[in-house]
């Protein structure tokens, strides 16, 4: 019911050139309630407004969604905005740093499948019927030639010369991610979502079409939610893959919950989260409400804590944003210092790769995931790439890291038609 309900509105949706599909696949991890939680499905389509790159993204942002309805996305490389830092990797993807927009319409569908329109310039009953009468045209594609912007022994290489970096002092942690890639690839965006979505059903999946550009993502990670005057964000920090059989997986369960070197990544994560929360917090308000929750998903179980305050009065939802951003569970400890240190050793720009998709809502709201187990596609560039990594801690084994990464690299792999696992050198 709700796949066919997916389908429509994407389908629907495509007629525009810009929307977005925020998609919790009927899995709820939400500790709160929130204006669209009773929603399995939320689209915003077409635009009345929308803002752009900016020199001033955040200051701007802060006027273009105050008392509306404003969905968009903030790319991982506005670091240099919070920071004195820079972007000089390679990038063959091109979405912009930030793009926000306030949707014409607003359909929602719950977890029955009944929609629902919440804003429209336009009769609800005749946008209801379009959706009804929009057939969705399943286009496979053929297997894609997958390739590794770096070979396993520069994996290798260069997690030995991050772990050198951390003897030396200069982080604690740092999460390295490689880039996996497409060239002349050629998918249908739409189908691709529902094959994704299908193999790797998550709590915080999106679609994002920006004109000829596609985010397909299947993140089970949020980075911040707001809601009134509390604020909460659950890291993922530790991975293990799942089991064949319900014995195992209790066993992998249970190894990944008692892992002295997973509890560590953590807690540093954790630290650091609470520290970023802590400049916009009324004072003692910051809490740790769990600690090491394990979260299943198709492919893995993951380790997820969750860290929550209070907003200090007069501290607007952007401000918590920026002081927040990027979040820590895809940079490191100390934070500026490891993000110095991913421009050094990653070879492509994240872009909105672990950066952030979301909205907000005209009282203040917001809830944002984290893009990682996505897929950006360009399409007149016909160039797809995807994106894993980890935190590599000075206990880390490359190998083992390598080996993490293929693990949340499987589901993409399955459904672009490449088998993962596969070492190139």
């Amino acid at each position: 019911m709700i796949l066919e309900a997916k389908k429509r509105l994407l389908s629907w949706g495509n007629q525009f050139g810009i929307f977005a599909l925020i998609d919790s696949n009927g899995l709820s991890q939400n500790p709160v309630e929130t204006e669209f939680s009773q929603y399995a499905l939320v689209l915003a389509a077409d635009v009345d407004a929308e803002m752009c790159e900016s020199e001033a993204p955040f200051r701007e942002l802060e006027t273009f969604v105050r008392n509306q309805y404003a969905f968009g996305f903030l790319g991982y490389d506005l670091k240099n905005y919070v920071e004195d830092l820079t972007s000089s990797n390679l990038d063959n993807v091109g979405f912009p740093d930030i793009h926000f927009f306030i949707p014409k319409h607003i359909v929602a569908v719950d977890c029955a499948g009944n929609f629902t329109v919440l804003k429209s310039d336009r009769d609800s009953a005749s946008i209801l019927d379009e959706i009804s009468r929009c057939p969705f045209e399943a286009k496979p594609h053929k297997p894609l030639a997958v390739e590794s912007r770096i070979s396993h022994s520069e994996y290798i290489d260069s997690v030995k010369q991050i772990k050198e970096h951390i003897r030396r002092g200069d982080i604690y942690e740092m999460n390295f991610c490689q880039e996996f890639f497409a060239a002349a690839a050629d998918i249908d965006p739409l189908t691709t979502y529902i094959e994704l979505s299908t193999v790797s059903p998550t709590p915080f999946a999106c679609f994002y079409k920006l004109h000829d550009r596609y985010l397909i993502s299947a993140s089970p990670e949020r980075f911040l939610l707001k809601q009134g005057s509390r604020v909460i964000s659950q890291p993922i920090k530790g991975t293990i893959r799942r089991g064949s059989t319900p014995a195992e997986d209790e066993m992998l369960k249970q190894e990944l919950r008692s892992n002295p070197k997973e509890q560590a990544e953590n807690v540093m994560i954790v630290d650091l989260v609470r520290n970023d929360l802590s400049r916009t917090a009324r004072d003692g308000s910051v809490t740790v409400t769990e600690l090491f929750g394990i979260y299943p998903f198709r492919q893995v179980f993951q380790m997820i804590s969750t860290v929550e305050s209070e907003v200090k009065e007069g501290i607007s939802g952007v401000e918590v944003i920026r002081d927040a951003y990027p979040m820590g569970s895809m940079t490191g400890a100390p934070k500026v210092s490891a993000m110095r240190l991913i421009e050094q050793f990653e070879s492509t720009k994240r872009g909105l790769y672990s950066g952030a998709v979301g909205y907000f809502t005209p009282s203040g709201s917001f809830d944002f995931n984290v893009v990682i187990r996505s897929i950006l596609y360009n399409q007149p560039a016909r160039y797809l790439s995807f994106s894993v990594g980890g935190a590599i801690t000075f206990s880390s084994d490359p190998e083992a890291e390598y080996n993490e990464c293929l693990v949340k690299a499987k589901a993409i792999m399955e459904v672009l038609g490449k088998k993962s696992g596969q070492h190139n050198d």
